[in-house]
């Protein structure tokens, strides 16, 4: 719980009786490794933030493989829909890597605080936008690459994910078929 305050306060201020709502509001979700946060096709009902693991967010395109869209790990929250009021209903999964840690409010405590504090989506706004712009440069760059640059980059700017992730994942996020990825990995030196 420390973790998600620490974190909401780089974005704003809070005081003592603020910190004490939302903390009053929030709870732990503890997912074991495979265990999906959400589901396609199932209603999402809750706001959660990520305090240790890695979650993998995934898809089925039409020929019925499995396509990893981004990976989320610590200290990231985890929306859904455009706004709080939306009934939101996702066309991805969002499943543990690892085991996972998470700090979990349900739809009605997120929307409590949202009213009861002053300046509340304004820092939360802040978070959202952060985390898209970390996503768009996680992403962005990756069209225009060629594999074995993606799969450097990717391990310059992510050390701690690269060892905690299947080959096969990463091979997804990247574009590129797993024994493409073990053979770029034989060439590095």
């Amino acid at each position: 719980m420390e973790e998600f305050i620490a974190y909401v306060l780089k974005f704003g201020n809070l005081n003592q009786q603020q910190i004490d709502l939302i903390t009053g509001k929030a709870s732990v979700l503890d997912l074991s490794k495979d265990e999906y946060y959400w589901e396609a096709g199932k209603t999402v009902k809750q706001v959660g933030f990520l305090i240790d693991g890695v979650i993998r967010v995934y898809y089925y395109n039409n020929k019925g493989e499995e396509i990893t869209r981004y990976f989320i790990d610590e200290n990231h929250l985890i929306l859904y829909g455009n706004t709080i009021d939306e009934v939101y209903t996702p066309s991805e999964y969002l499943a543990a890597i690892t085991g996972c840690k998470l700090v979990v409010f349900s739809r009605r405590d997120w929307k409590d605080i949202s009213d009861t504090i002053i300046g509340w989506d304004k820092i939360i706004q802040q978070i959202i936008a952060k985390h898209h712009s970390e996503k768009i440069e996680r992403r962005s760059e990756l069209v225009s690459q060629d594999a074995t640059t993606r799969y450097l980059e990717f391990i310059e700017k992510f050390p701690d994910l690269s060892n905690r992730i299947p080959l096969s994942y990463i091979a997804s996020y990247l574009g590129i078929t797993q024994s493409s990825l073990s053979r770029i990995r034989k060439n590095i030196p």
